[in-house]
């Protein structure tokens, strides 16, 4: 069933309005469904609780997410970060709320300005009604469906969040399935470990499934996998194919970066520079992964990472580049060229 995952910045009162809590950790989960002409459709709404005072989750559902929500109580940095992160990660389309606390007023015409400065001209303005913004995302999911569909037809990449194990069923990773198709007995590769493991059975919101597909949270039963392989970062992924019969050859879907020639697309709020020794945070694929400037030409610059970094192969979503001692934190958008 598609999919709509949504990175939403704003009150948990708002997104109850939307759809149902599932899941409140530090990312809390909304998920509302429906029927659809098509069978069942689902909005799947992802809110970093602690955002702003943390970063990283916010940019994680970033990265899950196609399309977002922001709920403007007033206008003041954490919303000029926001915006910037939702443009430098691509996300286009979205709605925003404007719902200041009782009493106070928000310049809705100052807000929009704001919004298109940042790069979110696309995005609508609608009121804080629950049933009206379920029709909304319903209709962006619409919009972007042959998207959607182009990306569970991607080559497989998983990233892992959690992982643990379970009585009578082994080892459980589980994560957002961010392109292709997943299949019960599919062979897969645990990056950056290069450990291998089967899909012994998979789970989609408490369901047993055949397959699970880009959009979905999947969970996985791994067979013949080991528990060292699987951590923070860890990616699955389909295995490389070198067939001479065939003359078949299909590499895997990701590219290890260990250093990147990166050109910065910076955003607007941005006045900060990267300057040799600088340190970066690059985010792409729910990764989190920690650079050092080596040169700099301009808006170019020579990366090294502490870890890989992988990049997807084919159509490689934006690397959200973030400096955390900086106001905003979000550097803008780069394409990264693989140096080694």
């Amino acid at each position: 069933m598609p999919v709509l995952n949504i990175a939403m910045v704003g009150s948990d009162d708002l997104a109850r309005e939307i759809a149902k809590p599932t899941d409140q950790r530090d990312v809390h989960t909304y998920v509302h469904k429906e029927s659809g002409s098509d069978g069942p459709r689902i909005l799947s709404l992802i809110r970093p609780a602690k955002y702003p005072e943390r970063l990283r989750p916010f940019l994680n559902a970033l990265s899950a997410a196609r399309v977002g929500i922001v709920e403007v109580s007033g206008i003041d940095a954490t919303l000029g970060e926001a915006l910037v992160a939702f443009a430098s990660s691509g996300l286009t389309k979205g709605i925003a709320v404007i719902n200041p606390p009782q009493g106070e007023w928000v310049d809705e015409d100052q807000v929009k300005m704001l919004f298109k400065q940042a790069g979110l001209s696309e995005w609508i303005f609608a009121k804080g009604d629950g049933i009206g913004l379920r029709n909304m995302l319903y209709d962006l999911m619409d919009a972007i469906s042959d998207e959607l569909k182009a990306n569970a037809e991607a080559p497989l990449v998983i990233p892992v969040d959690q992982h643990f194990n379970v009585k009578g069923i082994g080892l459980v990773a589980i994560g957002y399935v961010q392109s292709g198709t997943v299949n019960v007995h599919d062979d897969l590769v645990l990056l950056p470990a290069n450990g291998t493991g089967n899909a012994k059975s998979l789970q989609v919101m408490d369901d047993d499934v055949p397959a699970a597909r880009a959009g979905d949270r999947v969970g996985l039963a791994l067979r013949n996998a080991k528990e060292d392989h699987l951590g923070s970062g860890t990616l699955l992924v389909r295995p490389a194919v070198e067939d001479k019969k065939t003359n078949t050859s299909i590499p895997l879907a990701v590219v290890a970066h260990h250093r990147s020639k990166l050109e910065l697309k910076r955003s607007p709020f941005q006045k900060r520079v990267l300057a040799e020794g600088d340190v970066i945070h690059a985010s792409v694929d729910l990764q989190f992964v920690v650079g050092r400037i080596a040169s700099v030409d301009g808006e170019n610059a020579v990366v090294s990472w502490e870890n890989p970094l992988f990049i997807r192969r084919e159509n490689p979503e934006p690397t959200l580049i973030a400096q955390l001692d900086s106001k905003p934190r979000i550097m803008g958008s780069g394409r990264l060229e693989c140096l080694e």
